[in-house]
């Protein structure tokens, strides 16, 4: 009887393997797309297979970086081939014209006197869709529209309705800062941005100074928020009184810069020091005494539970006996 050796499967070649890459579109659009061309770098122009059609994009991230980026959602398509430069120079093409789409559809909206933005105009590369970006505070009622926009422009319309965020990330700009526009250039996921950041980091609530091109809350807030929380565990809290060797004094202000705290005692005058000096004061600073048992108020007892808690009924009154 012989023996009976196992048979292992051949391990697929790294050719063959097919693994992840993020491509990105105009503007901050991207997808996700496999591949199993292992010669693709980042930057690289590549044709991938969309929903009905074909469009030109460029490799952002490959391999785990792009698997850590999609945060295992499911890939949007395959990755056809690298672009030749004919396709690339389509491209650009198509973004040129882009201008004359977004003027043409202002005009169609002033048209049917529809209250929205027309923000931007993205060609699919075969110009089988074409996308138009819009912002507005209500809902539009834009069908007759998208009507007369198929019949201008001989293709499938899709309208897609924006935030002033994302606006401003599409079209870029430049910030207060003198910089462009962090949302159009490396920051990829805009997050909420409420006001308490700006109180945390004692800015000015002056909507004109923290707002951002878009009109909304700058979306810098939230670079240094962990640092002013961690220096501001050093401070005592503001509105507190605290016992100092002056007295009870209580916390006006802090400013962790300067590393000092300003103390306002029962007189109403004020004092900035230093933070170590304040620490050194709050130890050298006595207890307050305790009252002792015979000075303390005399409380009258609690009710027992087991004791009746309403007072007892009255008892009835007996039918008056009239004489016979």
């Amino acid at each position: 009887m012989g023996l009976e050796l196992p048979v292992f499967q051949p391990l697929p070649s790294p050719e063959e393997q097919a693994f992840l890459a993020e491509v990105g579109f105009k503007g901050m659009r991207k997808g996700f797309y496999t591949s199993t061309d292992v010669s693709l770098r980042v930057n690289d122009w590549v044709l991938v297979e969309v929903d009905r059609g074909r469009d030109v994009g460029r490799v952002r991230s490959l391999g785990g970086v792009a698997q850590k980026k999609c945060g295992g959602g499911e890939a949007h398509g395959t990755i056809l081939r690298l672009a030749d430069d004919e396709e690339v120079r389509q491209a650009y093409a198509l973004r040129t014209d882009e201008e004359r789409v977004r003027r043409k559809t202002r005009e169609l909206v002033e048209q049917h006197q529809l209250k929205m933005k027309v923000s931007d105009a993205e060609w699919q590369w075969d110009r089988n869709k074409l996308t138009i970006y819009f912002t507005a505070e209500r809902r539009v009622d834009f069908r007759q529209l998208v009507r007369d926009l198929a019949r201008t422009f001989r293709t499938r319309i899709e309208l897609k309705q924006i935030g002033v965020r994302d606006e401003a990330a599409q079209l870029g700009g430049v910030g207060r800062c003198g910089r462009q526009l962090c949302c159009a250039t490396w920051l990829r996921e805009i997050k909420p941005i409420s006001l308490q950041l700006a109180k945390d980091q004692s800015l000015s609530l002056n909507p004109q100074q923290i707002s951002g091109t878009c009109g909304r809350l700058m979306c810098c807030l939230t670079y240094e928020h962990d640092a002013y929380l961690a220096a501001r565990k050093r401070f005592p809290r503001e509105g507190k009184t605290i016992r100092t060797t002056v007295g009870a004094e209580r916390v006006v202000a802090i400013d962790i810069w300067r590393n000092t705290v300003t103390l306002q005692d029962e007189g109403r005058q004020r004092r900035t020091i230093d933070l170590e000096q304040l620490k050194n004061e709050t130890v050298a600073a006595p207890a307050a005494p305790r009252p002792d048992a015979a000075d303390r108020p005399v409380r009258p007892p609690l009710p027992n539970p087991a004791q009746p808690q309403r007072p007892p009924r009255r008892p009835r009154r007996q039918p008056e006996q009239r004489p016979e």
